[in-house]
């Protein structure tokens, strides 16, 4: 290959990682009982610590769909597959802390939830990112 080649596919697989990174973001703020960017504009910390682990979780699940893959199309499929699993997985943990209501303790600026959500995310996307090998 040369290095045209190589430059174009370097791009191609960073241009598309980005667009699905993008919808990734707006399905978990779709699907969000919060407006983490409302939050975040009033200086909610929590939101902050929270969006920003499920960004982090999910371009880790990329990176592992991009050095895995075999082609463009391959990357899209399993970097699709790995954020619908990255979201269903988040929305369990819901399930998993009945102690406390996640979305309230976020809309309250609880930085304690807000650091648990990254520390979860950031897990679950390793986790995932693991498991997305042949």
């Amino acid at each position: 290959m040369s290095f045209l080649d190589l430059f174009l596919s370097t791009i191609s697989y960073i241009g598309v990682a980005v667009v699905l990174l993008i919808i990734g973001i707006a399905l978990f703020e779709v699907t969000t009982k919060n407006k983490e960017f409302e939050l975040i504009k009033n200086g909610n910390k929590a939101a902050v610590y929270a969006f920003g682990g499920r960004i982090l979780g999910l371009a880790i699940v990329l990176y592992s769909s991009i050095s895995n893959s075999v082609n463009i199309l391959d990357m899209v499929v399993w970097g699709s597959v790995a954020i619908v699993i990255q979201i269903i997985i988040f929305y369990a943990a819901e399930l998993l802390t009945p102690k406390f209501n996640i979305t309230k303790a976020i809309d309250e600026d609880n930085q304690a939830v807000g650091l648990f959500l990254l520390f979860l995310s950031v897990s679950i996307g390793l986790i995932i990112a693991a498991s997305l090998t042949y």
